[in-house]
């Protein structure tokens, strides 16, 4: 699956997923997003990130956990 508005470079963010090359990590929208911060908060208190951003990060997480085996224990 290819990402349009997740970029990965070396030079930024020691190489964690960005949005668009920002110094922005994914890791840190989805953070938001799991805390509680609504679509439009972000987006207001954000202005270099657009809707499609977070609609792509949520897309990006469900791949990755889809992908992802994880032995719970009990």
């Amino acid at each position: 699956m290819k990402f349009k508005r997740i970029t990965v470079d070396p030079a930024v963010c020691t190489g964690k997923p960005c949005i668009r090359g920002l110094r922005f990590p994914v890791s840190r929208l989805l953070g938001l997003l799991a805390a509680g911060e609504t679509k439009e908060s972000i987006l207001q208190a954000y202005d270099c990130l657009e809707a499609e951003d977070i609609d792509e990060s949520l897309l990006y997480a469900a791949f990755l956990a889809d992908d992802e085996t994880v032995e719970l224990v009990q």
